[in-house]
């Protein structure tokens, strides 16, 4: 059907080819270095079989997000956005958030999972505007305990249990 027939010009968003060569690049860099995975003896799949499956995917999702720009394809804005786009960004709130961030990762070796963890949520929290402190740190002590053991336990990883070595 052409372009008259449909009532609308052809708008090619030139940026959306960047995408696609990025995620063809991404792919093939994908698919390459699976190769390079050492092969258990005896294992069926190895770990290759995902990386490959991975990198192909996004190979064939780049080409055909290159064949959707050429065609014009367009993404229809959501119908249901509920904000407002006028209303600059609250750089307060992301610096305490990346505040919060920097704090955990300067603090997680020190004091281990479950107390950094713990701040992590009530200064999330914080900084996303509960002032319900007490209740935040007892949540945040819950999850990151519940969160160290079911990573030890369940997974096999073990998180650093810092000052709490041994109790944990």
């Amino acid at each position: 059907m052409s372009t008259a027939a449909t009532g609308r010009d052809t708008v090619v968003d030139r940026s959306q080819y960047l995408l696609a060569a990025a995620l063809f690049a991404v792919g093939v860099y994908t698919i390459i270095d699976a190769r390079g995975l050492n092969v258990g003896f005896g294992d069926p799949v190895g770990p290759r079989v995902f990386p490959y499956i991975i990198g192909t995917g996004m190979v064939i999702l780049s080409v055909l997000l290159a064949v959707a720009t050429a065609r014009g394809d367009v993404a229809e804005p959501e119908a249901g956005e509920d904000i407002d786009l006028t209303t600059p960004p609250d750089w307060l709130t992301v610096g305490k958030l990346v505040g919060v961030l920097v704090l955990n990762l300067l603090l997680v070796n020190l004091l281990g999972w479950a107390i950094s963890g713990a701040l992590l949520f009530a200064g999330a929290a914080w900084a996303l505007g509960s002032r319900t402190l007490l209740r935040d740190l007892l949540v945040g002590v819950v999850l990151s305990v519940l969160s160290w053991y079911f990573f030890y336990v369940a997974l096999g990883v073990p998180l650093t249990p810092g000052v709490l070595d041994g109790i944990l």
